[in-house]
């Protein structure tokens, strides 16, 4: 008995080490290009970071040279640059209101994609269409659509219920939450949130295919055991549902964070890639930017994973 105990894990020992050898092979292209491609750039930037780049003349030439500055820069972006200061915080605050939106929203369509229907993979094409449409050169023409642009402009116009653009205004959900006695924060929340549809259903495919995912490794027999018991539909997602796919609750919003951080639309990128102070002072400031990401990538880390999930299979 012992033996055979043995031979099985021994198979199922063998059966793991070539779905990892499977992994690592899937993985070695984008490996190698993070280190033969983007490694040599991220240390040019953190280099130029700390240099000053002076024209000068060799041999009749022009060309410039590099020459330590130490910390200047690093200590010039918060000092010398406010807006810097200012954008960043305008972006956190950004962040702060689109990532959970994202999150709820893509869990909410793939759990309703993940039923059977009548349709449901032409569904779940439309539902990522807003994806490639929202990338490279379509982007750049969805940009300069009128439909866009006016809901930017009632966003960025805050809580006016006058905004051009706007879906709705604070008066119609103030009046609907009047009787409920919430604050007026939850109602700007709620208007920004309506008024942004558009770009929350955009920024939403690829969470809601990873959530379809995950929703579809789930065994079918969990919920025929959850029907048999009586459970309602309520209890079972709350129950099995929502803990099984809470891994992909952790990775959709680092997923979520980073892109968010890292979109051309977003305001501290568009500052520092505008700014007329010289590279060196644009590597500093991203520099520090890219510190801050990383913080509340590890923030959102910690707090996904206290809740978080994960199925033994022994």
């Amino acid at each position: 008995m012992d033996k055979a105990l043995k031979i099985k894990r021994r198979r199922h020992a063998s059966l793991d080490k070539r779905r990892a050898r499977a992994g690592y092979f899937f993985v070695a292209p984008f490996v190698l290009g993070i280190i033969l491609i983007y490694l040599p750039i991220l240390i040019d930037s953190i280099w130029l970071s700390f240099y000053e780049e002076l024209p000068i003349i060799v041999d009749g030439l022009p060309t410039t040279k590099l020459e330590f500055r130490g910390l200047q820069y690093y200590k010039f972006a918060f000092t010398e640059s406010p807006d810097f200061v200012t954008k960043l915080l305008a972006g956190l605050q950004q962040l702060v209101f689109e990532v959970p939106a994202v999150i709820i929203f893509s869990l909410f369509i793939a759990v309703v994609l993940n039923q059977k229907m009548l349709g449901r993979a032409a569904f779940r094409a439309i539902f990522f269409v807003p994806v490639i449409i929202s990338t490279g050169l379509m982007e750049s023409i969805n940009g300069a659509d009128i439909m866009s642009g006016s809901m930017g402009e009632g966003i960025q116009d805050g809580t006016n219920g006058e905004a051009s653009g706007g879906i709705v205004d604070v008066l119609m959900i103030e009046n609907l939450f009047k009787s409920m006695a919430i604050g007026g924060e939850m109602v700007t929340y709620v208007v920004s949130l309506v008024n942004d549809i558009y770009n929350i259903i955009n920024y939403s495919g690829v969470q809601m295919l990873i959530f379809l995912a995950g929703l579809q490794s789930i065994s079918d027999s969990i919920y025929e055991a959850c029907r048999i018991d009586g459970a309602t539909g309520w209890e079972t997602f709350w129950k099995v549902t929502f803990p099984m796919i809470s891994p992909m609750i952790l990775v959709n919003a680092v997923y979520t964070v980073i892109d968010s951080f890292t979109r051309s639309s977003n305001v501290t990128m568009s500052y520092i890639s505008g700014s007329a102070n010289g590279d060196s002072h644009k590597a500093a400031m991203y520099w520090i930017y890219f510190g801050v990401v990383m913080l509340i990538i590890a923030v959102v880390a910690g707090i996904a994973s206290t809740f978080v999930f994960y199925q033994r299979k022994d």
